[in-house]
């Protein structure tokens, strides 16, 4: 059984760092930063530039960032930004469990810019507790779309044959148990709410 949930900003937080506060040349240089980061610190990145998604679906929602000290620095908001990709990951995942307990969920494919991100991969791996697999292209959308449109012209095999060749990339496995990130999903959820009640109260 596949699922499907929407988070309106994931990648786009990295895009952030970059355009928007000029912190990073580049998104690869995230990796680097977040390793630096001090982790006596734990920011919280809310990246509801647009609002937030699944599960939460408050369109009001605008972005906030939670723990700032003097000592907070760019290593310390590249981790937030990606922490933030893998915590809202963690909420869909909880999400979609709760729809379907029956449902057994083991395997979690990526794709996208932030992928090729191994720190950033395998933090969700962690965080999410299952094995993440990214594909070895990162652009499975166009290439989707492509198989769509060959196939439609009766050149592209059919979506099993084109799903059992498509190559596979790295895999990343959990290398922490689920009780080591109970602050940090705990912490996550209260700025969240944070973040969901300001809206409401500035609306």
């Amino acid at each position: 059984m596949q699922h499907e949930g929407s988070i309106f900003i994931a990648g786009a937080a990295v895009q952030w760092l970059r355009d928007g506060l000029g912190i990073i040349g580049s998104a690869d240089q995230t990796a680097d930063l977040a390793q630096q980061a001090d982790l006596e610190q734990q920011l919280y990145l809310v990246p509801a530039f647009t609002g937030l998604g699944a599960p939460w679906w408050d369109p009001s929602a605008r972005a906030t960032l939670f723990g700032m000290t003097r000592n907070s620095g760019p290593a310390e908001l590249a981790r937030a930004a990606l922490d933030s990709i893998c915590l809202q990951t963690h909420d869909l995942m909880q999400a979609m469990r709760s729809d379907w307990p029956d449902a057994s969920i083991s395997l979690l494919r990526v794709d996208g810019g932030v992928s090729k991100n191994a720190w950033a991969m395998q933090r969700l791996s962690d965080i999410v507790g299952l094995t993440v697999q990214r594909s070895s292209s990162s652009e499975v959308t166009a290439l989707g779309a492509a198989w769509l449109a060959g196939h439609g012209a009766g050149c592209w095999p059919g979506p099993e044959q084109f799903a059992a060749e498509r190559e596979i990339g790295q895999g990343f496995h959990p290398s922490v148990g689920a009780d080591q990130n109970f602050q940090l999903v705990r912490g996550w959820k209260a700025a969240v709410r944070a973040t969901i009640q300001f809206a409401s109260q500035v609306a």
